[in-house]
């Protein structure tokens, strides 16, 4: 299927919830929505689906204009944070009612909820009620009848987020392989940019119902187009550092600099811009030194360590930071720590917050 939305908008009241926008998502594919809470993803999956209707705008299916059309006149599956079932069917019976709404054949039905079930870890569920579930499983269920529909679109908001930390791990890997093998043209809502890298496929960076890039993930990761799309797209927010522009590089404050090769950005007047922000992911600072690194001394404020990771925040003397190393590390608050930063890490935004510079390393996402 092929889904475009153009100049689409949606105000309620006087609040604009999607500003005007035009999306063309790649067909048979993965479309990642990304932004924070509030971003308008749930707002945009609902005028993809017919639930709503645009204040401006239109949507084309296919090139058919189906902007009127409800949701069901469209062929469609979609899985909300909140779980959906039929409380008086079995959970094998939810998975198999949209096969046996369009008259697959009883082996056919019973493969695919096998399969399903397998994948999303339900096999030892199927013969209970959804009440005697939990809210993780009724969410996994939900899931599987939606996999189970083989819609040409299917929207997927955030339905992992209700799940533990290890079983969201799982369903990513078996959801990535499913979506590889499909037909659909799928669209998955989260606010977790490691979640958007881990599907791969395009993304569509959101913030405040406006759209700031779509691209393929890798590409709209690596190279983004402003400030707002690089923070959104780093977990957590990439670290920001003023600096002003030197012929070589950047001073930073605190008497450092970084040298660093630029092109020239000049403004209406001819005048070259001295102001800059430097964008340095949590990832790209080291606790060693590497080679031309440039050490930034300064005071560990906050220490935690989260899965195989220690997240350090620390205050220098180019202000507040925060450092993601791999590993578990211990340190006290108020102890002295030197972070290293590469010049080969450093984004380098412009006065407008445009992107003027990217590493040249794009190997690692880190």
């Amino acid at each position: 299927m092929q889904l475009v939305l153009e100049q689409v908008s949606k105000r309620v009241g006087q609040e604009t919830w999607i500003a005007p926008l035009t999306l063309a998502l790649a067909e048979h594919c993965v479309t990642v929505l990304l932004g924070a809470t509030r971003a308008g993803k749930t707002s945009l999956m609902r005028l993809m689906a017919g639930l709503d209707a645009p204040s401006g705008g239109r949507v084309l299916v296919d090139g058919k204009d189906v902007t009127g059309l409800p949701v069901r006149e469209r062929n469609v599956a979609m899985v909300y944070q909140q779980f959906i079932n039929y409380p008086s069917l079995t959970v094998a019976q939810n998975i198999a009612a949209p096969l046996r709404l369009r008259g697959a054949a009883r082996s056919e039905i019973d493969a695919r909820v096998s399969e399903l079930a397998e994948r999303l870890h339900i096999e030892a569920l199927l013969q209970r009620l959804p009440a005697e579930l939990s809210g993780g499983q009724q969410q996994r269920v939900a899931l599987a009848r939606a996999l189970a529909k083989q819609a040409p679109l299917m929207l997927l908001d955030e339905p992992l987020v209700n799940l533990d930390y290890k079983l969201r791990e799982e369903l990513r890997e078996e959801l990535t392989q499913l979506f590889a093998a499909g037909e659909s043209t799928v669209v998955y809502a989260t606010t977790e940019p490691g979640e958007a890298l881990l599907l791969g496929g395009y993304t569509a960076v959101l913030h405040e119902g406006r759209l700031l890039q779509y691209g393929p993930t890798a590409q709209v990761f690596h190279r983004p187009d402003s400030v707002q799309v690089a923070r959104a797209f780093s977990d957590p927010p990439m670290n920001l550092i003023t600096g002003e522009r030197l012929p070589d590089g950047v001073r930073l404050p605190g008497g450092l600099s970084l040298t660093l090769k630029l092109a020239q950005a000049r403004d209406g007047i001819g005048q070259t811009r001295k102001t800059v922000t430097l964008g340095v992911r949590a990832s790209a600072l080291h606790l060693s030194a590497q080679a031309q690194a440039l050490p930034l001394p300064g005071r560990v404020e906050l220490a935690e360590i989260s899965g195989s990771d220690t997240y350090i925040y620390a205050s220098s003397a180019v202000g507040e930071l925060v450092a993601q190393l791999p590993g578990v590390h211990h340190f006290t608050l108020g102890q002295s720590i030197t972070l290293y930063l590469s010049a080969a890490d450093v984004y380098v935004f412009d006065d407008s917050g445009a992107l003027m510079h990217a590493p040249a390393r794009t190997g690692q996402e880190g």
